[in-house]
């Protein structure tokens, strides 16, 4: 299989390289003047850490391993204090680099890291996941969770580049695999319709890391979040497009402690978030079917409990988007057409809350 780089532009430009066998991408993006780089990886993912130490060592690097906490449980202010003491030991400099190896939490600590380490160090990533390829990876949003809330410590800090090695896609669980996927449905209800099609046309091929338009779908997706990052990186608006359905996934994701799959919770999110439009009499009951359609023919979900709303609309007080007090949804006026929703009525959301219900 061959590969495809997206470019993905902005004041820092770089590559996003897609493909099966592509590591040997990564000492060009780490670049001549690293003498030190510390692999931050998953404890879980040894097998795939050590190829990418081998091929930064035969580039002549002195090269690291430092594993960490596997899923959220990375994303924790002690885990990123015990980062920076390994930095301080290695006597890491401004000019050498960090390579993140894992799924979108593990690359969201190492940017994070390699931000924070002397005001800013390179990081080149290596996402294993179909969830950080499509999204956690692309776009230099980092950051770790606090108990108030997911993601709300961190800094914008665009990675030098990104290696989106396929063959690691085969050692996911298959649950793991198809959260993923609730990201490329996004790409596409926000942007780009084809992608709809393609998971329509074939449903259980989309589901699976050898379907046979593995690569268009996460090349598609990919595009859609440079395109957008490219214009906007630090959210000054376009870049809100991106967290369609995560105002309701991330009061989820709190509401289970972190242990609800982020994809499971983005996909009842954007249902709830089409119900929402829907009831603003701003999207076609039609394309809120075609939401529920497209992601249960993968295996997502669209429902969560009746009981969870009074939780759920407390922790959505503390989103990113609001503004002051008004809560701020992005929101569809028809497929691939986004918008953004003010301060909705507490009614409103609780009706739409309802059709999510089970």
């Amino acid at each position: 299989m061959t590969s495809v780089t997206v470019r993905v532009e902005g004041p820092d430009p770089y590559d996003v390289v897609i493909g099966t066998g592509v590591l040997g991408a990564l000492p060009a993006m780490v670049g001549d003047r690293a003498r030190t780089v510390a692999v931050v990886h998953a404890a879980g993912l040894p097998e795939i850490a050590r190829p990418v130490v081998g091929v930064l060592e035969r580039a002549g690097h002195t090269v690291h391993a430092l594993p960490v906490p596997d899923g959220e449980a990375a994303k924790d202010v002690a885990v990123l204090a015990g980062l920076w003491s390994r930095f301080a030991g290695l006597g890491m400099t401004r000019t050498d680099a960090v390579v993140g190896v894992g799924g979108g939490a593990t690359t969201d600590l190492a940017g994070f890291a390699a931000a924070s380490w002397l005001r800013g160090v390179p990081a080149v990533l290596v996402p294993t996941t179909l969830l950080a390829m499509v999204d956690a990876a692309v776009g230099g949003k980092t950051g770790i969770n606090i108990p108030e809330g997911k993601n709300l410590v961190g800094a914008f800090h665009p990675p030098a580049g990104v290696v989106c090695d396929l063959a690691t896609l085969v050692t996911l669980e298959r649950d793991d695999y198809i959260s993923g996927l609730a990201e490329v449905v996004k790409a596409g209800l926000i942007a780009d319709p084809r992608i709809l099609e393609l998971v329509e046309d074939d449903p259980e091929g989309a589901a699976r890391p050898d379907g046979p338009h593995t690569r268009e779908l996460i090349e598609r997706a990919v595009r859609v979040k440079a395109g957008v990052v490219g214009a906007d990186l630090k959210e000054a608006g376009l870049r809100e497009i991106l967290n369609y359905g995560h105002t309701l996934a991330h009061a989820i994701e709190k509401a289970e402690e972190y242990r609800f799959r982020h994809g499971h919770a983005v996909a009842i999110g954007m249902v709830y978030a089409a119900e929402l439009a829907c009831l603003a009499g701003r999207l076609p009951e039609k394309e809120v079917d075609r939401h529920r359609a497209v992601l249960t023919s993968v295996g997502l979900p669209t429902s969560y409990g009746a009981e969870a709303w009074p939780a759920l609309r407390a922790a959505m007080t503390i989103d990113k988007k609001s503004r002051g007090s008004t809560l701020r949804f992005v929101v569809l006026d028809g497929i691939a057409e986004p918008g953004r929703l003010e301060g909705p009525d507490e009614d409103l959301l609780a009706a739409a809350y309802r059709k999510v219900a089970k």
